[in-house]
């Protein structure tokens, strides 16, 4: 097998032309899905509520948001951005800049804007993309420490005491 290295180029090109070369699958016989609704949320989409909140430029603070799962390729992109390339913990920012649909009403969340959120904010979306994109939810299994009763908490940012 011949291995390819990729230097300095970028990754959507690459890809793309690895996609030309792939031959296209036969289309299906089954007719296309009507479209959703402009309101409902992607079914790889789940909403996260920030324990600080993003603080913009006029000092509006957005606190909820959306993420969707990542994709081989939001996981590729980031190796070759030259800002990961001279500080690897860069990786975080960038990545969750590309899986972040919405903040508050910000619809363009690129890296400056995760680069402004406060530590806490950044390390409960470290943790979020985690749990969304290993484990494919955001609800944990506890014990209460006082009965020993079961049950099923959501960790999308609710606060406690809310329904």
């Amino acid at each position: 097998m011949r291995r390819r290295t990729v230097s300095g180029g970028d990754l959507d090109q690459v890809l793309d032309t690895l996609a030309a070369a792939t031959p296209a699958p036969a289309p299906a016989e089954a007719p296309a899905p009507a479209p959703a609704p402009a309101a409902a949320r992607r079914p790889d989409e789940f909403d996260f509520e920030l324990p600080r909140g993003y603080v913009d430029d006029e000092g509006r603070t957005h606190r909820t948001g959306t993420m969707r799962l990542a994709t081989a390729r939001d996981e590729l992109r980031p190796q070759i951005d030259l800002r990961v390339k001279e500080n690897p913990a860069y990786l975080s920012v960038v990545l969750l800049s590309q899986v972040i649909t919405r903040l508050g009403t910000i619809t363009d969340v690129h890296a400056g804007v995760v680069e402004r959120m406060y530590a806490t904010d950044v390390a409960f979306l470290q943790d979020f993309y985690r749990r969304i994109n290993s484990e494919g939810h955001t609800h944990a299994a506890v014990t209460c420490p006082l009965c020993q009763g079961s049950f099923e908490v959501d960790l999308s940012g609710e606060r406690l005491g809310e329904s």
